[in-house]
């Protein structure tokens, strides 16, 4: 590399010149040839036979480290299919070497190249691109970024998949292009995945991309993306396990998985070491008794049924209120709360539909704790995280007095 150098910014042997010039005037096969392959040949003469020289030799010329890198550009439009490829090789193999800042013009031509050949029409040209460019890091971003887009999986996917220079705005383009589902895998399983990546990855609504997202220790999932992986897994328990072992899960999120999973993801649950013992025994516990809570009752017992079985027992308490909509049992919810508050069940219906602060005076008027308030919001409610209302100092309703009346007088409830 540094005698590559050294001939670009001068430094070369007249003499030597001389005899090589002769050499490549006499046009001998053999000669031209040799001087194509050796690295004491001057640039100049390695110009010309990228312009002029056999296919083997216009190959040989490709790959010599001593040929200027301003006849790249040349050799990417080479008829020679082979030509072009050990091109690929050549510039890929150059780039480490090849500073933006210190070879600025050196490093402009080189990728000048690359681009031309990530266009080429000829796959194999980008296959071969596309697999060496996979694993280097300071790969132009440009370049691997067409790659990305190219419509032969063999060409995009190493990139898609392994390239760390291709950028999270290119990929974020290209999930929202509604893009088949290996790509959105293919994504899914790279080293690293930022937040805004995992986001778009699930948004696409590929469940394999998803359960690999899930299963990808590189990956890192945001609360609310998590949120919304937890609440799709009820239709999709193969995302259960892969998500009850996220480092990212908390105990809030983890009490809302309790909700659907079994007792095989139980003991996942159960083993996690940084939830404390307190914790794990709360979840165990919210588990155990879901699972019950579908175990009770026969299969063809109706809603108004099995409220009424609660009451006679006086066990209809908020905690099964919440075991029902766990389950997403709305209509055994909107009638335990009808039974609990005394407010017919077309209104709790309105009510819930209506909002955090009618939501919160239902629960004043069904006697539930202010804590379980903010659950039955968000269950029941369906509402997003900043729009719930919480208790004053983690106690006590967020609600004044007056402010409940009216909320119940506004639905015709008398307090």
């Amino acid at each position: 590399m540094f005698s590559f150098f050294k001939k670009i910014f001068g430094g070369g042997n007249k003499k030597k010149y001389a005899e090589q010039k002769k050499r490549l005037a006499g046009g001998d096969p053999a000669q031209l040839q040799a001087l194509a392959e050796s690295r004491e040949t001057n640039p100049e003469i390695l110009y010309y036979l990228a312009k002029n020289g056999t296919p083997e030799a216009r190959r040989a010329v490709a790959v010599n480290p001593s040929t200027p890198v301003h006849a790249s550009a040349l050799l990417a439009t080479d008829d020679s299919i082979d030509v072009r490829v050990a091109l690929a090789g050549r510039l890929v193999d150059l780039l480490p070497d090849l500073s933006p800042e210190k070879y600025a013009q050196l490093y402009a031509y080189a990728v000048q190249a690359l681009g031309m050949l990530a266009q080429d029409e000829v796959f194999k040209v980008r296959k071969a691109l596309s697999t060496t460019l996979r694993d280097y890091a300071k790969a132009p971003p440009p370049v691997v970024a067409r790659l990305a887009r190219d419509v032969e999986r063999e060409v995009s996917e190493p990139i898609l998949r392994f390239c760390v220079a291709l950028a999270d705005e290119d990929m974020l383009d290209i999930l929202k292009g509604h893009p088949e589902g290996w790509v959105v895998q293919a994504i899914a399983q790279r080293p690293e995945v930022s937040e805004d990546v995992s986001d778009a990855i699930f948004e696409t609504g590929d469940e394999p991309g998803t359960a690999l997202l899930l299963n990808n220790a590189g990956a890192r999932i945001s609360e609310g993306t998590l949120q919304k992986i937890i609440e799709r897994s009820r239709s999709v328990p193969e995302w259960h396990k892969p998500v009850a072992m996220r480092k990212e899960l908390s105990v809030e999120l983890a009490r809302r998985l309790t909700g659907f999973v079994n007792a095989k993801i139980l003991d996942v649950l159960k083993k996690r070491s940084d939830f404390d013992a307190a914790t794990r025994a709360g979840i165990v516990s919210i588990v155990q008794r879901r699972i019950e809570y579908q175990r009770e009752g026969g299969p063809k017992e109706s809603p108004e049924e099995k409220v009424e079985r609660y009451a006679a027992a006086k066990k209809l308490t908020a905690d099964v209120l919440l075991d029902a909509l766990s389950w997403r049992e709305m209509d055994f919810a909107i009638l335990a709360l009808s039974k609990m508050s005394g407010v017919t069940p077309a209104t709790v219906k309105r009510m819930l539909d209506a909002g955090p602060k009618p939501i919160v005076a239902l629960c004043w008027k069904a006697g539930i704790a202010p804590r379980t308030c903010v659950d039955i919001q968000k269950l029941a409610g369906r509402l997003q995280p900043k729009e719930l209302i919480y208790p004053k100092g983690g106690t006590d309703y967020p609600l004044s007095p007056a402010d409940i009346r009216w909320q119940l007088e506004f639905f015709g409830v008398k307090k």
